[in-house]
């Protein structure tokens, strides 16, 4: 996700912001170390190693999620939660399986329901928080599965975490040094307009950009196309879980990733952006569109 865009936060959380120096400096390095990894298993060509650390993403960000609820006194199926997700994210691997094993592991959780009741809850607290987990990150990030198998697979991929993560790169810069009009109180009131903007006009030079160096076999309409939609639908995933951590008092999900959180503050945008990249690329361009 982007975090700080210059606005203060207030109440406790604002003790625990870090200054803007360190908290670049640090998602800068979190950056130089991740990115040539994740471009050097997308270009390796293994499906299985690009599998294998998709469901580990979906793990992680799953039991984080979970995490967050528990520690604000929310009850959750958290094991089965985490169990049943990771096979939820696998599962987008074999073609027509994603249905079954979801619908296994929702009938899984409607019976832990019944049998484990929460003591001075409702019965449909920890289903539902669960379950939500499961959607939200699991069966979402599956779609990266079937990005992946598409003709120019790993360009597509490539392209995705392109337009994301230098889009929101520049909303943080520029929000957090000249952001000044808040984009969202309400759910991130450290987000601006400023920052929306510079990450809009930065996913769409990054598609511009892929497509003159690693994806030639994208249009011009395309490309543009594309920064345009992943710039804004990867800002409301943003906004989203933002409204999640605060509905909950929390700023971030972990601290896996330094000057950037946990895995799921790192991959929000990515959940909702993928989806999206795979039905424009699977369709809409087939279309002509």
């Amino acid at each position: 996700m982007s975090p700080a865009q210059g606005v203060p936060l207030s109440g406790p959380v604002a003790e625990t912001v870090p200054s803007r120096g360190g908290g670049l400096v640090r998602r800068l390095l979190s950056t130089l170390i991740l990115l040539p990894l994740f471009v050097w298993m997308v270009a390796s060509g293994s499906v299985w190693l690009f599998g294998a650390v998709m469901v580990l993403v979906g793990a992680l960000g799953q039991w984080e999620f979970t995490g967050m609820f528990e520690r604000a006194g929310v009850r959750t199926f958290r094991l089965l939660g985490l169990v049943g997700g990771s096979l939820v994210t696998a599962s987008f691997a074999r073609p027509g399986s994603d249905r079954v094993v979801f619908t296994v592991v929702l009938l899984a959780l409607l019976a832990l329901a019944l049998l484990r009741p929460p003591a001075g809850a409702p019965v449909w607290e920890p289903l539902a928080v669960t379950l939500l987990g499961v959607c939200y990150v699991n069966w979402l990030l599956g779609y990266t599965f079937w990005l992946r198998d598409l003709e120019a697979g790993r360009e597509w991929i490539l392209l995705l975490v392109a337009v994301t993560w230098l889009g929101e790169t520049a909303a943080y810069l520029v929000g957090s040094t000249v952001g000044r009009h808040k984009l969202a109180p309400t759910f991130s009131p450290r987000k601006t307009v400023e920052g929306a903007l510079a990450q809009l006009v930065m996913s769409v030079l990054a598609a511009l950009g892929a497509r003159a160096t690693f994806f030639p076999a994208l249009s011009l309409e395309s490309a543009v196309v594309v920064g345009l939609l992943l710039g804004v639908v990867g800002q409301a995933g943003d906004l989203f879980e933002s409204a999640i951590k605060r509905s909950v008092g929390t700023k971030d999900t972990g601290r896996l990733i330094p000057g950037h959180g946990g895995m799921l503050d790192r991959v929000d945008s990515l959940l909702v952006n993928t989806p999206v990249l795979f039905y424009y690329a699977a369709y809409a361009r087939s279309l002509g569109v």
